[in-house]
């Protein structure tokens, strides 16, 4: 409904069940189904004009059949605004996160499961200015801050900030040259700053290819060792395959650091295949891979591994208010460490609404 001048409340909310084989995503498998109950607002403003924007509130409830002592009411908040004026674009967005479901960095290892709870809280800041009719420079500020509910994980503080400079090659592709700056702040292990030097490209590079791509040297000072070297890569792309059926495309190379306190090195490639079969039916699969490399401490030896996920989904769109949502996830971590392997599938279903 209306609620003023270019403002609309939505009602939103998810109903959904879940079958998962490794809630934990440990060696030890565990398996449980999980309901799913997540009502939540959207107010959005400004549609069609300069200055636009959306806040999001959800409220997730979540209900394991067999571990009842893990259900959880967790909540989330995002706002997001955006201006365009032509010759100047600014973005702002913030949101907290309270989470409790394990990923491949923050999962318990070796016998012992359990879910890890933590609270994120994020916020972003750009601005991108016309300088002349062919370059343009945009700067951003990124800060994460990550409080860990469980011993062992360490809270982090997490600082980006990009700038880069535009050219206008073509009518449709600008290349760029960059700069950005990391800092990472953490309670367990070493703080650490990055220094990314890159060139690449963004826009529309042919009909049906568009997207943008940074590659260059990057830098990595700890605070308690020495610094490292390697070639740093961030691309997004999307590919038109046919007018129905798009094909999303990520590549990066870049360390990082574990909520455990170890120095990481990744890489990871990953594509999502979309397309719409017809006005109510699409269905989409997506895979990634990701390698990462942690390394050794005075009291933790350095292990490698490789890490696969894929998915299939299909979502069908009962009218303007309501839609369906089937999928299928398959997780595989592979490690040198047999207490750090392990394999998931998890079936859902839900009926989602936005009214």
């Amino acid at each position: 409904m209306a609620i003023g001048d270019g403002a609309e409340l939505f009602l939103t909310g998810t109903v959904g069940v879940r079958s998962d084989d490794n809630i934990f995503l440990s060696s030890n498998k565990e398996s449980d189904v999980i309901f799913d109950i997540n009502p939540g607002v959207e107010v959005t403003f400004g549609k069609n004009a300069q200055v636009n924007g959306a806040l999001t509130l959800v409220d997730a409830f979540a209900n394991y059949s067999s571990n009842s002592s893990i259900n959880t009411n967790l909540f989330s908040g995002d706002f997001n605004s955006a201006f365009d004026d032509g010759k100047l674009k600014l973005d702002f967005a913030t949101g907290f996160h309270e989470l409790n479901q394990n990923t491949v960095d923050v999962r318990p290892t070796g016998p012992v499961g359990g879910l890890i709870r933590r609270d994120a809280f994020s916020a972003h800041g750009s601005a991108e200015a016309e300088v002349s009719q062919v370059t343009a420079v945009a700067v951003g500020l990124d800060y994460v801050h990550t409080n860990y509910k469980r011993a062992g994980y360490g809270d982090s503080d997490d600082y980006t900030m990009p700038i880069n400079f535009y050219y206008k090659w073509t009518p449709k592709v600008d290349l760029s040259a960059g700069y950005r700056y990391r800092d990472f702040q953490t309670a367990v292990g070493s703080d650490s700053t990055d220094h990314f030097f890159n060139v690449g490209a963004r826009g529309e590079f042919t009909p049906k290819l568009t997207g943008k791509f940074a590659v260059g040297y990057l830098e990595r000072r700890l605070q308690k060792g020495a610094s490292e070297n390697t070639i740093g890569l961030d691309a997004s792309l999307t590919a038109a395959l046919t007018p129905k059926t798009s094909l999303q495309l990520g590549a990066s190379n870049a360390p990082d650091t574990s909520p455990q306190g170890l120095q990481q090195k990744n890489f990871s490639l990953n594509g999502v295949l979309t397309t719409n079969i017809s006005d109510q039916w699409s269905v989409n699969g997506g895979l990634s891979y990701r390698a990462i490399d942690y390394q050794a401490t005075a009291t933790a030896a350095g292990r490698t591994d490789d890490y696969v996920e894929g998915s299939l989904g299909a979502t069908y769109t009962v009218n303007a208010y309501a839609r369906v949502v089937g999928a299928y996830t398959y997780r595989h971590n592979s490690s040198d460490i047999s207490s750090s392997e392990f394999t998931n599938n998890v079936f859902s279903v839900a009926v989602s609404f936005r009214y």
